[in-house]
């Protein structure tokens, strides 16, 4: 087998080409990859400042704050929403319930500068607000906050009476019930205000920590025009407890009604506007269930309830009630505790007038069905407002408490206003 041996000059010339393959190969790789990407990241960079410049130069100068900030909790439902705008004005506004995608209504302020929902929002409910704006040169703004209102559990409002709108009579309080016990009277009380056109002066009066009544000294002028306004909302009434209410309540007195129920002489006579109009046999409680004595304003009327005793009391040995009439004609609550002034089918003709025989109410001879106009149930029943008083005298029992029902008129006016939180 033949051996070939390379010469030197040729293995040389090998090697040389070789290196210089492999060197030209190891200098194409180094300058492509050093010299080209410096080019590359500063032309980007160079064009991405551009771009941003060109951008903000271009931006709307409007600036929108929403109210409450995106992210909020425990926002109130009152008037903690709003939209504003400088620099430019609002042209849309809109505001959905995170949950169900329901609108909520509202208005942008003829100005253009402001918007605010038309009501009041639902308590632990999250919303979205998205509002846009436009400033002198046209240019657009957006902004958007989510949040989410205040828990019924760390607020509290105040149920009231009389509505808004009704015509009262001139016994009715203002009474306002809150659903939590309220710690810090003089702060809540502070943001509540009770004005008359008659002028008189209106104070509060707290009968626990969940009960606000106001009255004037005497009774309402008839005629006037009574308005309640309740500034709650942000209004820390215990710890951690806050206020949403922001509401203005409007009533008026109608005519002057004032019954006085004698249960000695078994008669009430009924007086409108100074005038006696009737006087009426009646049936008041019986010695052994005596009707209470004292100042009593109507707060509710109903044409027929039923009356069932073991509701207040009035039961016999196997736990049933000592009555129960599922129709009683031409009814109207005078206590919280069961006392009406109604109308009586049950009882003869004969005891109206000469026996109390009932088990506290005042009775008021009457037909079954409260169909017959001529009857003094019904007569009385139709005369009479809520809010009209009915004085009971001479009966064998105390005197209502003034807690009991609507009836803080059993209370001289210096004990009334000891019991403001803000003084006279």
């Amino acid at each position: 087998m033949e051996k070939r041996v390379m010469t030197d000059g040729k293995r040389r010339k090998g090697l040389a080409a070789a290196a210089a393959l492999l060197g030209g190969v190891l200098t194409l790789t180094a300058c492509g990859g050093d010299d080209g990407g410096a080019k590359d990241t500063g032309d980007r960079a160079k064009s991405q400042a551009q771009v941003d410049k060109a951008a903000a130069a271009d931006a709307s100068d409007a600036r929108i704050t929403i109210s409450p900030k995106d992210g909020a909790n425990n926002a109130g439902i009152a008037n903690d929403v709003k939209v504003a705008v400088s620099e430019g004005k609002l042209t849309k506004v809109t505001m959905v319930e995170a949950a169900k995608g329901t609108a909520v209504a509202g208005s942008i302020s003829a100005d253009g500068l402001s918007w605010k929902p038309n009501g009041q929002l639902e308590r632990s409910t999250k919303y979205k607000v998205t509002a846009e704006a436009e400033d002198a040169k046209g240019r657009r703004a957006t902004e958007n906050s989510t949040f989410t209102t205040v828990s019924p559990a760390n607020s509290f409002i105040g149920s009231f009476t009389p509505e808004d709108g009704s015509t009262v009579g001139v016994g009715m309080p203002v009474s306002i019930t809150f659903d939590k016990a309220i710690t810090d009277k003089k702060a809540v009380q502070s943001k509540i205000s009770v004005n008359s056109t008659s002028g008189q002066k209106v104070v509060g009066h707290w009968f626990n920590a969940q009960r606000l009544d106001f009255r004037p000294e005497k009774y309402w002028q008839a005629g006037s025009t009574v308005t309640l306004k309740l500034d709650l909302a942000g209004v820390e009434g215990a710890k951690g407890i806050i206020g949403v209410q922001q509401k203005t309540v409007t009533f008026k007195i109608g005519h002057s009604q004032v019954s006085t129920v004698d249960v000695k002489t078994k008669q009430m006579t009924v007086e409108r506007d100074g005038k006696v109009v009737r006087t009426i046999p009646i049936s008041a409680g019986s010695p052994e269930n005596p009707t209470y004595n004292g100042q009593m304003v109507i707060s509710e009327k109903f044409k027929e309830t039923r009356m069932d005793g073991s509701t207040v009391g009035f039961t016999n040995k196997d736990g049933k009630g000592e009555y129960d009439i599922k129709d009683v004609p031409h009814a109207m609550r005078l206590s919280t505790s069961g006392t009406f002034i109604h109308g009586n089918y049950w009882g003869p003709d004969s005891i109206f007038g000469s026996a109390n025989t009932s088990h506290g109410c005042i009775g008021l001879n009457d037909v079954k069905g409260a169909n017959d106009p001529k009857q003094d149930g019904a007569w009385f029943w139709e005369s009479s407002q809520i809010g009209d008083v009915v004085v009971v005298k001479n009966s064998p029992d105390k005197t209502i408490k003034p807690e009991n029902g609507l009836n803080g008129w059993n209370m001289s006016w210096d004990q009334w206003v000891a019991g403001s939180a803000t003084g006279a």
